[in-house]
């Protein structure tokens, strides 16, 4: 089985579709929809990229980020999104994210940041 992906999304829609894609093509795709369901299984172990929502119901996914990087996790993160704010980017690139999806996106440029992520984090151990 290929890499483990952590999709960090409230929408179901989303969640299924990239969950699926991500199962189609060799990846371990694993489904959360809270912020705190992400830090707990983030802090478990075992995920290789985190594909992060920032609309979360519960914790905002810029604090989940803040949270892990202050715990020192440096699990490589995408941020895919709708938020458009050049704020909320340049928050998300200060902790240091790996790229911003915007939402909606397609298949192509999902399976492209996901290999990229993956394959920079590789690069850098």
């Amino acid at each position: 089985m290929g890499a483990t992906v952590l999709v960090v999304e409230d929408d179901p829609l989303i969640a299924a579709f990239v969950v699926k894609a991500l199962g189609k093509h060799g990846y371990q795709a694993e489904w959360v929809t809270t912020g705190q369901q992400a830090l707990t299984r983030i802090r478990a172990g075992g995920v290789d990229l985190q594909l992060l929502d920032l609309g979360l119901p519960d914790i905002d996914g810029l604090e989940v980020l803040s949270r892990l990087r202050t715990d020192g996790v440096s699990v490589p993160v995408v941020v895919v999104t709708s938020r458009s704010d050049p704020k909320d980017r340049a928050t998300a690139f200060g902790y240091g994210i790996h790229a911003y999806l915007m939402k909606p996106f397609g298949l192509a440029a999902l399976l492209e940041v996901v290999r990229d992520a993956l394959s920079s984090s590789v690069r850098r151990t």
